[in-house]
């Protein structure tokens, strides 16, 4: 379980570990969703401490990656953000890089799945080429109808090599199907899925993001904190179907401004479940 240390402005991302492990906390997610613009010298010193609090690190690539484009130039960009990102992951020694794969724009779903696919088998291919992929790559499930990425179509992606796992972002799915994540049935659908298709060892290795979440017809609005419980979906469920699974997933908590409150909410919840 993770979550944003309140202070970060103070300590900055070095001090993270420490706190987290302080509260209780196992897992911390560094965002480049702006850019890489972190040293590899400043990525070993936050895998350092990381290492020293029993943290487990990972990395989100820079929002703006798109690998379903038609335009060979932003393939080839969003293929150097996501090295630039593995750079410092590999430094800092995160398990798993997120990225977002892409969207439609005026594309076919087809066609934009299409290319999605041959750009991360791009990707793949040029990181292992680089000695880069020392850890998890992780296509993300969208929470827009317009963007690739639901949960079949994120599952398909991560066959295309061993690399890859899913990043399941469960407020994205309850937003793009218009909320009909609610029950612990549909969490469970879920994870059959994975299972069906990656195998159970490795779907129980899933990253996972969570967080109440607003939408309209076309999908993800605004995320929410927990006590907003006027948004679905609840967690309650989700950790019964992780405890029952004996899964050894990464949830990070992707809440609008209690990123820390709320992911030691989700850890008691879980907690509870295991007994």
């Amino acid at each position: 379980m993770s979550a944003a240390y309140p202070g970060k402005k103070k300590l900055g991302a070095v001090g993270y570990p420490a706190w987290l492990k302080e509260n209780g906390l196992t897992a911390y997610e560094y965002s480049f969703g702006r850019g890489v613009q972190m040293s590899v010298l400043r990525a070993q010193e936050l895998g350092d401490a990381a290492d020293e609090a029993g943290i487990s690190m990972s990395a989100h690539a820079p929002y703006y990656i798109n690998l379903a484009s038609n335009e060979a130039e932003r393939i080839e960009a969003s293929i150097e953000h996501l090295r630039k990102t593995a750079v410092v992951a590999s430094a800092m020694r995160a398990k798993r890089v997120v990225f977002h794969p892409g969207a439609r724009g005026k594309l076919s779903e087809k066609e934009a799945i299409e290319n999605t696919r041959k750009g991360i088998e791009s990707a793949v291919a040029a990181l292992k080429r680089e000695g880069l992929l020392t850890c998890w790559l992780c296509p993300e499930t969208m929470g827009k109808s317009a963007q690739v990425g639901d949960l079949e179509q994120t599952i398909a992606f991560c066959m295309i090599d061993e690399c890859l796992l899913p990043c399941i972002d469960f407020g994205h799915l309850h937003a793009r199907s218009l909320g009909r994540f609610g029950s612990r049935e549909d969490f469970a659908r879920a994870l059959d899925a994975l299972e069906n298709v990656l195998g159970v060892e490795r779907a129980k290795q899933v990253h996972i993001h969570f967080s109440r979440i607003e939408y309209t017809k076309a999908g993800e609005k605004k995320h929410w904190n927990y006590e907003d419980v006027q948004f679905g979906p609840a967690f309650d469920p989700l950790a019964a179907e992780l405890a029952e699974r004996r899964y050894e997933a990464t949830v990070i908590c992707e809440s609008q401004g209690h990123m820390a409150e709320d992911a030691m909410i989700f850890k008691r919840i879980y907690e509870e479940a295991m007994k």
